[in-house]
């Protein structure tokens, strides 16, 4: 059990790595097999195919830094914007650094020629994290820590600067790229009034 799993985990940083080196459409199967060093088809055995293996990607690669910002953990009487910098500003400064910023230009970039892998990624990572961010601002307006409704009806607005900011990295101004920390730190202080 315990080679199986590593296994598979090897298997999916191996087409973490693919898809960032190579893209979506020119990764393949075997590509990942080679890179895991493991035989051709051991990557069958675990995904049948490259959508599977790509969604295997974003859960476990991008998707598992929406559990720390789940609502859930929130300690009763901490401010809404307090439990956001301790859990998803953590997350956000690594982004660049672990590959999620990688990933979520990849799915910009292929995401129109391969829709299969920007339903994954809205399912998995995306509808999630609007989710918890809906569920922190209902939070937060009952608090009375936000004074206006638009972020329960409109979570996109907290996490614009990080999309914004991961486009202009990778696509518009390489050579000055921007801490997206610190630029969704000072948007937390805007939509908080900080």
């Amino acid at each position: 059990m315990e080679k199986t799993a590593q296994t598979r985990r090897v298997i999916v940083d191996a087409a973490l790595g693919e898809f960032l080196e190579k893209g979506y459409a020119d990764t393949t199967m075997d590509g990942v097999a080679r890179r895991a060093g493991v035989a051709k088809g051991t990557p069958y055995r675990y995904f049948p195919a490259k959508e599977a293996l790509f969604e295997a990607v974003v859960r476990e690669k991008i998707a598992g830094a929406l559990i720390d910002a789940d609502p859930a953990n929130r300690h009763p009487d901490e401010p809404v914007s307090a439990f956001m910098r301790r859990t998803m500003l953590v997350s956000i400064r690594e982004i660049e650094r672990n590959g999620r910023a990688a990933i979520a230009r990849l799915v910009l970039v292929e995401g129109a020629r391969f829709p299969e892998m920007t339903e994954i990624y809205r399912r998995v990572m995306f509808e999630p994290l609007l989710n918890q961010i809906r569920a922190l601002a209902a939070t937060a307006r009952a608090r009375g820590e936000l004074r206006r409704p638009e972020l329960e009806d409109y979570p996109h607005l907290l996490i614009a600067p990080i999309w914004f900011a991961i486009i202009h990295n990778g696509l518009l101004d390489r050579a000055h790229p921007l801490d997206i920390g610190d630029l969704f730190e000072a948007h937390l202080d805007l939509v908080f009034d900080a």
